[in-house]
């Protein structure tokens, strides 16, 4: 018989206190909250650093069926500070899992919640916004101003590797360095498989320690946090967009490579998570279905005409999705095409950045 989870709860900066069952770590914690819409992923979403200092609600009811694959794994743990389902699978099936939710988030000492009505707490999300909330075994223990005061800080900082690594293919191609905001590895996969030795970065490598690796192109990952934060990067930023060395920006990247050259961001009201965000590449008129994790965005009308071209727009609130800059071989996007569990209808952008190092290689003789 399945051991049920001790009484929990999940209270609200706004008050409303939300009653489910514990899972997980036994803990108590305050985080910002936030709902993901995709249907399948948890692992993926589990891993992903861009989650740093949130807590994750899954729309879709059932959660933990296929157990847990660390092939599946987009970092080494669980950086987000709790986890809240709707239906808790305890038993799951699949031949390549090795352990139940339960465990994985015990070992990583995460607290999640189950028999939460997820819809009613993502409906709240939605028409209040994004807010902060503490997971507690008692709803007596909320502190409700430390609740309201909390903020995601330093957030690439404390999800960014500290040492520098390479990684490489046996057909080279291109040599890339990839600035890691909150790295996932399937960036890393997408890069490795088109012939690029990788050379990964922390945050805060300075400029002119990126020119003295002389790479063909530089990758900007996704990550978690306000991006304006990031005033050190940016100012790296603009020294290798001066060297005109191809740059890709994903997420975060798109983020900074746009406050770079000046333009603006701002936070949305629920941001976008999950596997089925649809965008409309303007060149084409295509449409896209995309996974995305991010709370800020571009802002479109600060995009000057004469230095870059919105390239992609989200469908559903006209949001910033795309970058592509005129007088420098750069470009970005805010979701993510190196998406797994999927989709991937917009793998190709590598190959965009591909071409992009070689045309570059060819300039240069």
């Amino acid at each position: 018989m399945e051991k049920a989870g001790h009484e929990a709860y999940l209270i609200l900066e706004n008050g409303k206190v939300f009653q489910g069952k514990s899972f997980g770590a036994l803990c108590e914690m305050v985080g910002e909250i936030v709902f993901a819409t995709g249907m399948t992923g948890y692992l993926e979403t589990l891993t992903d650093p861009s989650y740093y200092g949130q807590v994750a609600v899954q729309t879709f009811p059932l959660i933990g069926n296929y157990g847990v694959i660390p092939d599946d794994f987009e970092s080494e743990k669980i950086y987000m500070k709790g986890y809240i389902v709707n239906q808790l699978c305890r038993t799951p099936s699949n031949f390549r899992s090795v352990d139940t939710l339960d465990a994985f988030l015990k070992e990583q000492g995460v607290m999640g919640l189950y028999d939460i009505d997820t819809r009613t707490l993502t409906k709240t999300l939605r028409t209040s916004g994004v807010m902060n909330g503490m997971i507690a075994l008692d709803p007596a223990h909320a502190d409700m101003d430390i609740i309201k005061q909390y903020q995601v800080k330093e957030a690439v900082a404390s999800v960014s590797t500290r040492k520098i690594y390479n990684m490489r293919t046996p057909k080279r191609r291109f040599h890339v360095a990839v600035y890691d905001l909150g790295l996932k590895t399937n960036i890393i996969r997408e890069l490795l498989s088109r012939g690029c030795e990788v050379t990964v970065l922390p945050h805060g490598t300075k400029a002119d320690k990126v020119l003295e690796i002389n790479p063909d192109g530089i990758m900007l990952t996704n990550g978690p946090g306000d991006p304006a934060e990031n005033t050190s990067i940016i100012e790296n930023l603009k020294i290798l967009i001066a060297a005109k060395i191809p740059i890709f920006g994903i997420c975060l990247g798109h983020q900074l490579l746009a406050l770079a050259h000046g333009f603006k961001t701002e936070k949305l009201k629920y941001g976008h998570r999950g596997a089925n965000q649809p965008v409309k590449n303007l060149f084409t008129k295509q449409v896209y279905i995309s996974s995305q994790n991010h709370g800020y965005a571009v802002v479109t009308d600060s995009i000057i005409p004469s230095v870059a071209d919105s390239w992609f727009i989200n469908v559903n609130d006209n949001t910033s999705e795309g970058i592509w800059y005129r007088n420098t071989p750069c470009f970005s996007v805010q979701f993510h095409p190196e998406a797994c569990s999927g989709p991937r209808d917009t793998a190709f952008l590598f190959e965009r950045f591909i071409e992009l190092m070689e045309v570059n290689q060819y300039a240069a003789g």
